[in-house]
C-alpha cells in the first residue's frame, strides 16, 4: 500500500506525513521542489522516504501509486488539476478541501471521469466537511429530515496556518455572502439564516451567521432533503470575513499554529434534522487540533479506499464509507460524538 502526498512541504502536508510515519504506511512526497522536499522529509522524521518532482498536473509521478492525498491549498487554484492526475493515473484520491465552491465544482466536473477510470474522489475530508457529511447521514436514517443545519462553534489558538489564510484570501468576497445554501433544489446565496443562535454543548447559546460550509453541497446528494444550511458562531465568522488579508501578509505570517496552540485548539460541531411534522433530531461532535484531525482522517481514508474500494466517482465522506464505523475511527483518535438516543462515543 503505497500513499502520495501532493504539497508534502506544506504545513498540512507535514502533518499527513506524520501521520503516515506513525502507522508505518510508505509515502511519497510530491511537489515542486527537491530542496522543500527533502527540509520536510527530514523535519518529520522520514528522511528516506521517496521523493518525486511535479506540479499540480503529477500523473507522472503515481506511477505505482496506490492513492494520493492532496494538501496543496487553495484547491480553488489547483485542487481539479491534481484530482485530474490521479483519474489519469488510476489511483484513488483524497483531499482536505474546505472550499465551498470548490467542493461544489469537483463533484460537477469530475464525476464521468472517474468512473470511467474506475477511480473513487473524496474531497473535503476535514473536520468542517466529513464529520458534518457522515453526521447527517447517520441522522438522515432514523429521520426522513425536511431540513439540515449544521452549526460550529471554534476555538483556534494560534491563527490559521498560511494555506488557510489563502484559501481564505481566494474565497474571501465569496465567504462574506454567507455561502451557499441548498432549498428546494437549488443553491442560493440569499437564503435567510436558518437559526439566529444554536445552544452547544453545556447548554450555551451562541450566536451564529451563515457560512460556507462544504457538507452543504455534498448533504443533498446523497440525503433527499429540502433545506441545507452552514452556521458558524458569529466571532468566529466576523473574525475570518473582516480579516484583512493580502499575500504580503500572509508570506510574513508563521507556517502555522504551533504543536501548544494546536493542542488547545476546540471545535464543536452541531447538526440538527427536522422533519416537516417538526420532530428533529441532534448529533454533536467535539475535538481538539483542526489541523492534526483532518490529517488523522485523510490518512484513513486512503487507507480505507485502497483495501476496500467503494464503486467509482466523485463521493461525499458518507458514499465512500460506513458512517458510523468512519465516526468510530475518529473517536478512538479524540473525538467525541453522540446522537440523541444513542450513547455518547
Amino acid at each position: 500500500m503505497k500513499i502520495a502526498v501532493y504539497g508534502a512541504n506544506g504545513y498540512q502536508g507535514k502533518l499527513v506525513l506524520a501521520e503516515l510515519a506513525r502507522r508505518g504506511m510508505e509515502m511519497v512526497l510530491i511537489g515542486r521542489s527537491r530542496e522543500r522536499l527533502s527540509a520536510a522529509a527530514s523535519q518529520v522524521g522520514v528522511a528516506d522516504a521517496e521523493i518525486r518532482i511535479a506540479d499540480a498536473d503529477c500523473s507522472h509521478a503515481l506511477a505505482s501509486v496506490d492513492a494520493l492525498i492532496n494538501c496543496a491549498g487553495p484547491y480553488t487554484v489547483s485542487g481539479q488539476a491534481v484530482a485530474r492526475a490521479a483519474i489519469t493515473a488510476g489511483c484513488q484520491y483524497v483531499d482536505l478541501s474546505g472550499e465551498q465552491l470548490y467542493v461544489k465544482e469537483f463533484f460537477d466536473d469530475l464525476g464521468p471521469d472517474a468512473e470511467r477510470a474506475g477511480v473513487a474522489l473524496v474531497p473535503m475530508m476535514t473536520e468542517s466537511g466529513a464529520i458534518d457529511d457522515l453526521l447527517a447521514a447517520l441522522l438522515a436514517a432514523r429521520l426522513q429530515p425536511a431540513e439540515i443545519a449544521l452549526a460550529h462553534k471554534n476555538l483556534n489558538t494560534g491563527g490559521l496556518s498560511r494555506g488557510s489564510a489563502r484559501s481564505a484570501l481566494k474565497t474571501i468576497d465569496f465567504l462574506r455572502t454567507g455561502g451557499l445554501a441548498y432549498e428546494d433544489g437549488k443553491w442560493r446565496t440569499d437564503a435567510p439564516a436558518l437559526r439566529k443562535s444554536v445552544t452547544f454543548l453545556g447548554g450555551e447559546d451562541v450566536p451564529v451567521v451563515k457560512f460556507a460550509m462544504p457538507a452543504v453541497v455534498t448533504i443533498p446528494r446523497h440525503v433527499d432533503v429540502q433545506r441545507v444550511q452552514g452556521l458558524l458562531d458569529a466571532e468566529t465568522g466576523e473574525r475570518v470575513t473582516a480579516a484583512a488579508l493580502s499575500e504580503e501578509l500572509i508570506e510574513a505570517m508563521p507556517e502555522g499554529p504551533s504543536e501548544e496552540d494546536r493542542r488547545a485548539q476546540r471545535f464543536t460541531i452541531v447538526v440538527d434534522a427536522t422533519a416537516d411534522d417538526g420532530s428533529s433530531v441532534q448529533a454533536t461532535a467535539t475535538g481538539n487540533d483542526a489541523y492534526r484531525t483532518p490529517a488523522v482522517m485523510a490518512v484513513e481514508a486512503a487507507r480505507r479506499l485502497i483495501a476496500d474500494p467503494p464503486k467509482p466517482g466523485v463521493l461525499a465522506p458518507a458514499q465512500a464509507f460506513s458512517p458510523a464505523d468512519f465516526l468510530d475511527f475518529l473517536g478512538r483518535n479524540g473525538l467525541t460524538w453522540a446522537i440523541a438516543g444513542w450513547e455518547a462515543r
